[in-house]
């Protein structure tokens, strides 16, 4: 808080500051207060939405939920895998599995949406939501502006709903490749935002929901009253001096991933490609890492755990664990305190390089074990140094 306060002062307009010191402590509108909302449709949307076309939620998780819950009901809707589990998932909360297509996104196609999956898994008026999540997660790949034109025209041909989850967007690491909001250039696009990615104000806890038809608007304010009527005023006041320090942070913000990044291709593409391999990332803070020894990613982050090195293996984003897909695990680089579990890690590696040349595991490590429970609550790691390769 007190960085941000600085961050603010040095911006020369402090207004939000003596605004924070004497705000009171009543409710604020359901969907958030007027002031926040007008700054985020200015900062982020450049004013092509206005205030109203703004819906302001404790974070990111609950906005999809509820979109979700607004209009999955309404018919099938089409995910992609693997993805981040609300991505995927939240329509299940809406409708069974008979009303949900997942479509595989693959490494042998860069990772991104294949265009005619799209429309081989369109149920002529029947289907009626889709989820896209751009940047992608876990993979940190972004599509193209032509490829998002597509999508588009294929939805809007079919009348569909996009909800896309845009949590890293303004964090690619080239401007040139910046996709615009989805809520800027489809009619019926929501783009779902929170503070926590782009801006690393995880503890603001400031998300919304943004789109053009005010109709799906009042739908979705309709599921928001039972949810999360709203949020605190503190919140609303630290997520408006965020934004008006935008700028300053987003710079910061990238100059950390960009040299994480740097660091990560030495370790994938030179020091131990003989057990990595990636797609390069260009956006966000997040990348799906191949393992090419001899064993899954399942079992490679049972043996990081054993070390108190924490990865996200292939299960936490997909049910379907097919082979091109079930060696590859998911690494943050968003932190500052990165570069010391990629060292653990080295290590790690280093002194486990001539088992997995011989094709060889440890003993506890059960060679056709594939059936972790990603609900299951893990245990506490208890040894003193903890390295979490990870994206908050």
């Amino acid at each position: 808080m007190s960085e941000l306060i600085n961050k603010v002062k040095a911006s020369g307009n402090t207004s939000l500051i003596e605004m924070y010191n004497n705000h009171n402590l009543e409710y604020v509108p359901n969907g958030g207060s007027f002031d926040l909302r007008q700054d985020i449709a200015h900062t982020i949307y450049n004013d092509k939405l206005s205030a109203e076309n703004v819906l302001v939620f404790p974070g990111a998780q609950v906005a999809i939920q509820t979109a979700s819950l607004a209009f999955a009901s309404k018919g099938h809707s089409i995910v992609f895998t693997p993805g981040y589990q609300s991505t995927v998932e939240s329509p299940l909360w809406a409708v069974d599995n008979e009303g949900i297509t997942k479509i595989q996104r693959l490494p042998s196609n860069n990772w991104q949406v294949d265009i005619q999956k799209l429309r081989d898994a369109i149920i002529p008026n029947k289907t009626k939501f889709l989820i896209l999540n751009e940047p992608h997660n876990p993979i940190g790949i972004l599509m193209t502006a032509e490829l998002q034109q597509q999508v588009i025209d294929v939805c809007r041909e079919h009348d569909i709903i996009i909800l896309c989850d845009e949590v890293y967007r303004l964090l690619e690491h080239d401007d040139d490749h910046r996709l615009p909001p989805i809520a800027n250039v489809y009619e019926k696009g929501i783009s779902c935002v929170t503070m926590s990615k782009p801006w690393g104000g995880c503890g603001i806890t400031i998300g919304w929901l943004a789109c053009q038809d005010m109709s799906m608007i009042q739908q979705l304010i309709d599921v928001q009253y039972f949810g999360c009527a709203c949020v605190s005023r503190a919140s609303e006041i630290q997520g408006r001096m965020v934004l008006q320090v935008s700028e300053t942070i987003l710079k910061e913000r990238r100059e950390i991933i960009l040299k994480n990044k740097a660091l990560l291709q030495d370790f994938i593409e030179s020091k131990y490609k003989e057990w990595f391999e990636w797609i390069r990332p260009n956006a966000g803070a997040i990348c799906f890492v191949k393992f090419k020894g001899p064993c899954t990613s399942e079992q490679l982050g049972k043996l990081l755990a054993d070390v108190s090195i924490s990865i996200k293996p292939a299960y936490c984003f997909t049910d379907d664990i097919i082979e091109e897909v079930g060696n590859y695990f998911r690494i943050g680089f968003g932190e500052k305190k990165m570069p010391l579990a990629l060292d653990a890690l080295g290590k790690f590696v280093a002194e486990h390089e001539e088992q997995w040349r011989a094709k060889e595991l440890p003993s506890h490590i059960n060679k056709n074990h594939h059936n972790i429970n990603k609900n299951q609550i893990q245990p506490p790691i208890t040894k003193r140094n903890h390295y979490s390769i990870k994206s908050k």
